[in-house]
C-alpha cells in the first residue's frame, strides 16, 4: 500500500506546475492534499476519476482546505476535529476496514505567535481524538503538522528556536502526542538522517541551498511498526513550497 501526503499550498497554482503529471505516476492507493485553497466546483482533476474524491473546504475563499484521494472505498468519513474548526477546512477522517486515516492541517502559530495559545488547545484535543480512534483500530496521520519536532528537523535550529514552528511548546505537542502511541514514520528508517526537509522559504536560493524545515508527516500507531515497508520525501518534487512525503506499508 502507497500513501501520499502533499501540502499544495493552492492546488489550482499547483496543477499548472505539475501537480497532475505527479498525482498520475505516483500511482498511490490514497493520496492526501492540504492548503487546497479553493472551494466546491473550482477544479476538475485529471486522473481524478480513478479515485473516490473527498474534499474539506474553508469557509473563507482562498484559505486552508484539505482533500482526500482514495483508490480502497472508505466504510466512513467525516470532516473537522470539533465544531469550532470546522470552518477552516482542516480534517479529514476516513475509516477503512482495519485503521482509520486522518489527513491534517495543524493551524499555524503565526509569526507572532498570536496563535499560540490556539494551537495549544487544538493540539491537546487532536491528541485526545487520535487516541480515541487508536483504541478501537490502528491510526495513519498525515499531513503538515506545522513543526519540526528536534533540532535535526531544520537547518538552522539554534536561531529559530522560539519561532513560530519550532517553539518549545509546539515541540512539546509533538513529543506528547508521540508519546500516546504514535511512530515518526520517518524517523523510525531514518533516525539520524540529516539534510531531509519538506518545506523551504520562497527566499531567493533557500530551496537550493537545501535551507529547510520537515513539517510533513506520516504517523502511525505503534502497533503497526511491523507493518511500515518505508517512508521517505520526495524533495525534487517541485509545484509548492512544500514536497510531498510518502508512505509505503503491508497492506491493512
Amino acid at each position: 500500500m502507497k500513501l501520499i501526503s502533499w501540502n499544495v499550498n493552492g492546488l489550482r497554482a499547483c496543477v499548472n506546475k505539475g501537480f497532475n503529471e505527479y498525482f498520475a505516476a505516483s500511482d498511490a492507493d490514497i493520496f492526501c492534499v492540504q492548503e487546497t485553497k479553493l472551494q466546491e466546483g473550482q477544479i476538475t482533476l485529471e486522473h481524478g476519476e480513478e479515485y473516490r474524491q473527498y474534499w474539506n473546504y474553508a469557509v473563507k475563499k482562498g484559505y486552508s482546505g484539505t482533500a482526500v484521494f482514495t483508490r480502497i472505498p472508505p466504510l466512513s468519513v467525516w470532516y473537522g476535529l470539533e465544531e469550532d474548526s470546522e470552518a477552516e477546512g482542516r480534517m479529514i477522517t476516513l475509516e477503512f476496514e482495519n485503521f482509520y486515516l486522518v489527513n491534517v492541517y495543524t493551524p499555524n502559530a503565526k509569526r507572532d505567535l498570536s496563535r499560540l495559545d490556539y494551537r495549544m488547545e487544538w493540539e491537546d484535543r487532536f491528541r485526545s481524538y487520535v487516541q480515541k480512534l487508536d483504541a478501537q483500530k490502528p491510526v495513519l496521520i498525515c499531513g503538515d503538522l506545522n513543526v519540526a519536532h528536534e533540532e535535526i528537523d531544520l537547518k538552522n535550529a539554534k536561531p529559530n528556536i522560539g519561532n513560530s514552528g519550532f517553539t518549545l511548546e509546539e515541540r512539546a505537542k509533538m513529543s506528547s502526542l508521540l508519546a500516546a502511541g504514535f511512530i515518526d514514520t520517518f524517523r523510525h528508517f531514518y533516525p539520524d538522517k540529516t539534510g531531509a526537509y519538506s518545506w523551504w522559504s520562497y527566499m531567493p536560493k533557500v530551496r537550493e541551498r537545501n535551507v529547510g524545515w520537515r513539517i510533513d508527516y506520516f504517523l502511525a500507531s505503534a502497533r503497526l511498526a511491523d507493518q511500515l515497508k518505508g517512508a521517505y520525501i520526495e524533495c525534487d518534487v517541485m509545484g509548492s513550497d512544500h514536497c510531498p512525503v510518502v508512505l509505503e506499508l503491508a497492506d491493512l
